[in-house]
């Protein structure tokens, strides 16, 4: 038995977004040009970050590593869910399956406590501003950035090797477009119950830490813009929390709705939608969030342009 398991189980079947052939093209330009605007967006940001010496600050030093991880995972998704739309078999190997889903989850992880660290980054900026840059020093930003990475990559291997050493039984269809746990697990011929439990615990402890770090920081940030006299502080305060207040809404909300919900209650058409939203659709919206609605990002982008053309002129 696990001889023939080890045989059928070379690679998996992507079954992908769709099965109707006339929107295969269609959704290929579409999912094409989110991917581009996703990574030239992040990379833009990582590099504009990094060479100019005003945005060298907690909160865009944080805002880098919130580009990195929407980086990531969108690209451990991305290329392969478009090589599918062009290909007559949509087909992945078990080793590539077993990375993808690897990398997946150590840069979807980490994007929710970076979140809660520039929540908490704000914080300290609008309620203790003479402080800041003591409270937020270097030390506590990498500890804030390291921390989640070595966490999350844990949690990952551990995932990603409870399911891979379980037998899978003859079907090797996955019903979506890239290797996630809970497609994954449905193959699976064992007793998943324990790597079902697992998912479940560390998925709502991430969730539930880093979602009240945000709510505790937000809350107390509240509290002070209220007790601020000046309508002048109350909308810069405001103003400077609303990109990121945007980005937890929406992207707390989609995986609260994807993964902190019984197994029975999932659709395989609603959970596609959702993984569309958070590993392409976010990915991309962040860095487009975070450059109209700031200033400063705006103002290096465009000294940044002006240097390069004043170089090459």
């Amino acid at each position: 038995m696990e001889k023939h398991n080890l045989t059928v189980m070379r690679e998996f079947i992507l079954m992908g977004i769709t099965d109707r052939p006339k929107l295969q093209a269609p959704l290929f330009v579409l999912f094409l040009i989110i991917y581009v605007i996703s990574v030239v967006g992040n990379l833009g940001m990582i590099i504009l970050t990094m060479v100019d010496s005003r945005l060298q600050t907690p909160m865009y030093f944080f805002l880098r590593h919130l580009a990195l991880t929407d980086l990531g995972y969108s690209t451990a998704v991305g290329p392969k869910m478009l090589l599918n739309f062009v290909v007559d078999q949509n087909t992945i190997s078990y080793c590539f399956c077993a990375t993808q889903l690897s990398f997946f989850l150590v840069f979807i992880g980490s994007e929710l406590f970076i979140l809660s660290a520039m929540s908490y980054d704000r914080y300290v900026a609008i309620c203790n501003p003479l402080l800041y840059t003591v409270i937020m020093s270097q030390r506590l930003c990498w500890v804030q950035v390291i921390s989640p990475y070595l966490y999350c990559t844990f949690i990952s291997l551990l995932i990603t090797v409870k399911i891979f050493t379980l037998p899978f039984c003859g079907n090797n269809v996955i019903n979506h477009f890239f290797c996630d746990c809970l497609p994954l697990i449905s193959l699976l011929c064992s007793n998943t119950k324990e790597i079902e439990f697992i998912i479940m615990i560390f998925a709502a402890f991430d969730l539930i830490v880093s979602l009240l770090i945000v709510l505790v920081s937000y809350l107390l940030i509240f509290i002070a813009i209220l007790r601020m006299n000046s309508a002048e502080g109350r909308h810069k305060a405001f103003s400077t929390c609303g990109s990121h207040l945007t980005v937890v809404i929406v992207f707390y909300g989609t995986l609260i709705s994807m993964y902190v919900q019984p197994k029975s209650s999932h659709s395989t058409d609603t959970d596609k939608v959702s993984s569309i939203f958070y590993t392409l659709i976010i990915p991309m919206l962040n860095p487009l969030i975070y450059s109209l609605r700031n200033k400063d990002v705006k103002y290096a982008l465009k000294r940044t342009w002006e240097n390069k053309c004043y170089i090459f002129s």
